[in-house]
């Protein structure tokens, strides 16, 4: 059973230069709630794995602002000026992933995996310092696993198992990052009882989910 917890309780478990995988896309189904209290607390040296950076005032924009981040490995950093400003004085350590590349290589870590081969990147810098490999006459670059110490995301609801579903286009990446912590916190709208819930609709089982915490939104 997942354990119902405050937002501040949730980013005091999160220490300096932990790997962090947050959901949501240009803040969209972002953890909000969550992001704030360790913007509160101020932990730093934090490694976040995220699709978008978003924007400063929105999202894991926040953290960046703060200059909570070291490093991060993203796919998009267009809509965010302060962490392009952080990179290029060298004040952040960045690692470019095309998209669908960074979701199967955190998916392939909570699947048990080691990596994923992927033809995307070849002829690239994408590739520079990876293995290729030749399978049925065609080369694929081994992009190895990302694993994370705690994963972050927003669900609609949970029920006290940790069975999450989710609102529409906020659903993006949080069932792939929920599946990647080692620690899982799920920032929901509602917490039912066991049983409330569709099985139809459940989206992320609760196997993967260790604490929940009610979004400030409510």
């Amino acid at each position: 059973m997942a354990k119902i917890i405050s937002a501040a309780e949730a980013a005091a478990m999160i220490q300096p230069g932990s790997r962090i995988a947050i959901g949501g896309f240009l803040a969209v189904g972002a953890p909000e709630t969550i992001i704030d209290a360790i913007v509160e607390l101020g932990t730093k040296d934090l490694h976040m794995i995220v699709i978008a950076s978003d924007w400063e005032t929105r999202g894991v924009g926040k953290l960046v602002v703060n200059h909570l981040i070291k490093s991060a490995q993203v796919s998009h950093l267009g809509t965010n000026k302060a962490i392009q400003a952080q990179m290029n004085a060298g004040e952040i350590s960045i690692e470019l992933i095309p998209q669908g590349t960074l979701m199967e290589r955190v998916r392939a870590y909570g699947a048990g995996l080691g990596g994923v081969l992927t033809p995307t990147g070849l002829g690239t810098v994408v590739e520079e310092g990876k293995q290729i490999i030749l399978l049925e006459g065609k080369s694929y670059i081994l992009e190895p696993a990302i694993a994370s110490d705690f994963a972050i995301i927003r669900a609609q609801k949970a029920d006290k198992l940790g069975n999450l579903t989710y609102s529409k286009t906020a659903r993006n990446s949080n069932p792939i990052m929920a599946m990647a912590g080692k620690i899982t916190i799920a920032e929901v709208d509602e917490i039912v009882e066991i049983g409330e819930l569709d099985p139809e609709l459940v989206v992320s089982p609760g196997v993967f989910v260790n604490y929940i915490v009610i979004t400030k939104e409510q």
